[in-house]
């Protein structure tokens, strides 16, 4: 029997090409009721990444109807809609592309065990990621701990061809009934901020292809050089945006750049080095599945952290007086991304000058980023705050104003967004007072807050915090 369907759940995988449980399917020959489902783990999304959701499955339907297809809709756990499904269409099966954090494994697992108790079929597949992280072990057979081992690892190993899209899915007989996405109000936590963020952001799998080719012919050159200059525009790719939501895939990403670097492109490297960290930081979270809710070295627990704090909250709002550290808090605000530079300044300042708990940030982060990776997230926050997989010999502390003095030199990146910094401060700096909640009362014309604390002062502190916590 061929002719019963089988469901296609997607979930950060929302592209045609380089999808291996598309191809698994379609090799199948039986018709694919392509399914999204908005189960009580996807709720939880902040209120960025779930607008970007929105917009992300938006595209994703296009591209389906324009090949004949839909993609359905359903609210709920996602055991009881595929059941749902599965008794609707007459489906013979489901399969879905692999997840890797605590969370999600344990949905998909009781999923698994549920449809196969009803006779269906349930297969995951991978494509995530460009090697599933129990196929990439240390000589001892255990995960890796450190990055630069792991790269070499991952940088040795054969990675699997992307495949092609698909020029059409079969079509079931009949199709089930689907919610409608506006419906789900997917934009509703974002408010007032969602007409700002919106504008940029480049949704879909066509924008993604595009995105890469232009950076590959483009910036790709000067990454190694430009990619910590948060004035540069475009000098990084974009990507991240668009792997979060599975609008392109990995392996597509790792042979183009392999390319490149073939062709003599000289940041191609650099490049997939950066792709193969996002991977380290699923490894992690993987093999450390409490990563994003307890320190992943020993004995960092006992470490004096401030919980949510009033410095914290003008660290939110991008009031600190710290203009590098401001500047990149309004730039998430507004576009929904933040450079990786700033990232790590940003991160410190929170940690170590105002000794607040990474988790703090890390809330704040999957709150309002529309590139919102669960591990890069956490991977991120630990390495900064000294907690996490840092090979470092010492305590990093990041001094905003001499990060600011070498790698903005000419204060573009902060004139770009604090408006408070400018005589005529330009669209962007402005749009952060659009988008920013009516209840913070902040005011472009106000004057820019003094600094919350000495910066040789927090250095002291966050030393003394050190010794303390390892006493």
């Amino acid at each position: 029997m061929t002719d019963a369907a089988l469901i296609l759940w997607f979930r950060r995988d929302l592209r045609l090409s380089d999808h291996p449980m598309l191809a698994a399917a379609l090799a199948t020959g039986r018709p694919v009721v392509p399914v999204f489902i908005l189960d009580p783990e996807t709720e939880a999304l902040g209120a960025a990444p779930k607008f970007r959701l929105g917009l992300a499955l938006a595209s994703f339907a296009e591209r389906l109807a324009a090949m004949g297809s839909r993609l359905i809709l359903r609210r709920g756990p996602a055991v009881e809609v595929l059941a749902a499904l599965a008794h609707e269409t007459g489906a013979a099966g489901v399969m879905w592309s692999r997840m890797y954090d605590a969370a999600a494994r344990a949905r998909d697992q009781a999923v698994k065990a549920a449809l196969k108790a009803r006779g269906l079929t349930a297969q995951s597949h991978p494509g995530a990621l460009l090697l599933e992280p129990w196929e990439v072990a240390t000589g001892q057979g255990g995960p890796y701990r450190v990055y630069t081992p792991f790269w070499r690892a991952v940088r040795g190993r054969a990675v699997a061809p992307a495949l092609p899209a698909p020029a059409q899915l079969p079509a079931p007989a009949l199709w089930p009934v689907s919610d409608r996405l506006e419906d789900w109000h997917l934009d509703a936590a974002i408010h007032r901020g969602a007409a700002v963020v919106a504008a940029h952001q480049r949704v879909g799998e066509g924008k993604a292809l595009a995105r890469l080719e232009e950076f590959a012919a483009g910036s790709m050159a000067a990454y190694s050089a430009d990619r910590d200059l948060p004035g540069l525009e475009r000098a990084t790719s974009g990507l991240s945006e668009n792997l979060a939501w599975g609008e392109i895939g990995p392996r597509l990403i790792w042979h183009r750049g392999w390319r490149a670097m073939a062709e003599g492109n000289a940041g191609a490297e650099t490049f997939l080095k950066e792709l193969v960290w996002r991977e380290f930081a699923w490894h992690l979270m993987y093999h450390y599945p409490e990563l994003d809710r307890t320190s992943w070295k020993s004995g960092w627990e006992a470490f004096p952290w401030r919980s949510d704090n009033p410095d914290a909250e003008a660290w939110r709002r991008g009031m600190t007086g710290e203009p590098f550290v401001d500047a990149a808090m309004r730039e998430m605000y507004v576009t929904g991304r933040m450079h990786n530079r700033t990232r790590m300044i940003v991160a410190s300042y929170l940690t170590k000058h105002l000794l607040t708990d990474w988790r703090v940030g890390l809330a704040w982060f999957a709150d309002c980023l529309t590139d919102w990776d669960p591990a890069a997230n956490a991977m991120g926050w630990q390495w900064v705050a000294g907690s996490g997989p840092d090979a470092a010999p010492y305590f990093r502390i990041f001094n905003p104003a001499s990060q600011a003095e070498k790698f903005d030199p000419d204060q573009s990146y902060r004139r770009r967004w604090i408006a408070e910094l400018s005589r005529q401060p330009g669209t962007l700096a402005q749009s952060f007072f659009a988008a920013v909640p009516q209840s913070w009362q902040l005011d472009p014309a106000a004057r820019y807050p003094m600094p919350r604390i000495d910066l040789a002062e927090g250095r002291a502190r966050a030393l003394a915090a050190l010794a303390q916590g390892k006493t």
